[in-house]
């Protein structure tokens, strides 16, 4: 059974999105960072931005556990 992530073409598209998402997810973070400074003026754009982070944390976290190898018990 091949799983995601187990042809070495799959792996290179796979780390090549990881690093897009987590260059995504720093600038997300410094957004936020920047809107929340300005103060309570307007914080639904902040929520929205931590919305779309989380999203991407959690893409993240599923493109690395297809790049794990299977661990045989």
């Amino acid at each position: 059974m091949n799983r995601p992530g187990s042809d070495p073409s799959d792996r290179a598209e796979l780390k090549k999105k990881l690093i897009g998402l987590r260059n995504e997810h720093r600038d997300l973070d410094e957004a936020i960072s920047a809107l929340v400074a300005e103060g309570p003026v307007n914080q639904v754009p902040a929520q929205r931005l931590k919305k779309r982070k989380l999203s991407i944390k959690d893409q993240i976290s599923r493109i690395e556990a297809a790049l794990l190898p299977d661990i045989i018990a």
